[in-house]
């Protein structure tokens, strides 16, 4: 018999609808997406930071970029994997936040701009699944479904037969 805190995960991730990991697999790319464009212009983040008006970031914006540019890409993978999922959105949530206070807001908080749209979204997204977690079809279940002890089969083993 399962104790009432595993299956109650359990169920959680059961009752996660299929389609849901389509938009967690989107979140993952897209941010893997703008980690791959930090990385090729990190100069543009850097000019970004400086420019922020915060001494904090403007004497640090070189390592600031470095640890932007690799969660994002780490964090992107990861995502869209399914792996740590709750833990990775818990640590992007303050990254997009910055870049919809200082970078959308010198571009204009209006709802025309694109980039401050695509922001909200993952926002939203990444609130969802640091609440949701990573669902049935993800690493998480994976090694939950084949990594543990009892008689019950995971719901990734069910899913494959």
């Amino acid at each position: 018999m399962m104790e009432p805190d595993k299956q109650g995960s359990k169920n959680r991730a059961a009752n996660q609808p299929g389609w849901l990991t389509l938009f967690r697999i989107a979140l993952g790319l897209i941010i893997l997406w703008k980690g791959i464009s930090f990385f090729r212009y990190s100069a543009n983040l850097q000019a970004m930071l400086h420019s922020g008006g915060m001494d904090m970031f403007d004497n640090n914006a070189e390592t600031i970029a470095f640890i932007i540019t690799y969660i994002n890409l780490l964090g992107g993978v990861f995502i869209a994997a399914g792996l740590f999922t709750r833990w990775i959105c818990i640590i992007q949530i303050p990254i997009i936040i910055g870049a919809i206070a200082f970078v959308n807001s010198k571009a204009g908080m209006s709802f025309t701009n694109a980039e401050l749209i695509l922001s909200l979204i993952v926002l939203v997204l990444l609130i969802v699944f640091s609440i949701k977690g990573s669902g049935v079809i993800s690493a998480d279940e994976y090694f939950r479904s084949y990594n543990k002890a009892g008689p019950e089969a995971g719901h990734t083993k069910k899913f494959f037969q």
